[in-house]
């Protein structure tokens, strides 16, 4: 049975297709700004127990959301359940705000260019002016 009651409304949970995964913290607090917090979330996308549900794509991790694009394997709120369990475990408390945003990828848009926008994030967000200085990023085509 698909968990479409949790998604956005007129969103469905499909196996095989590419979602880009937004989640906040709680109250946009900067969660991730410690080297240890944002290694722990960039980590976390890589545990095998989210990894089964989900096949990350690219990711980012920023002070106060993440955004991730993946390949839905099973369900998309137990994934992104999963991720925010881990990623809690890993802090000692949780750090996140209710829910999650979330958006099919359809088939005519290139991954690689949703993937680039998501890495280009700490640039645009002015933490660093060139990304080879952000470490919380990844992209399987590296």
């Amino acid at each position: 049975m698909q968990e479409s009651y949790r998604l956005r409304r007129g969103r469905l949970s499909l196996e095989n297709a590419y979602y880009l995964i937004t989640i906040t913290t709680q109250n946009r607090y900067p969660a991730f700004t410690s080297f240890q917090a944002a290694c722990c979330a960039s980590r976390c996308f890589y545990q095998p127990r989210v990894q089964e549900l989900a096949t990350t794509i690219s990711f980012v991790v920023m002070p106060d959301h993440v955004h991730w694009l993946i390949q839905l394997n099973e369900r998309l709120p137990e994934a992104v359940r999963r991720y925010k369990s881990y990623v809690s475990l890993g802090l000692g408390e949780s750090a996140w705000q209710r829910g999650f945003h979330d958006r099919m990828i359809r088939q005519e848009e290139s991954l690689r260019d949703v993937a680039r926008y998501i890495v280009g994030n700490p640039l645009r967000a002015n933490l660093v002016q060139d990304i080879n200085h952000y470490s919380y990023w990844d992209a399987v085509w590296l």
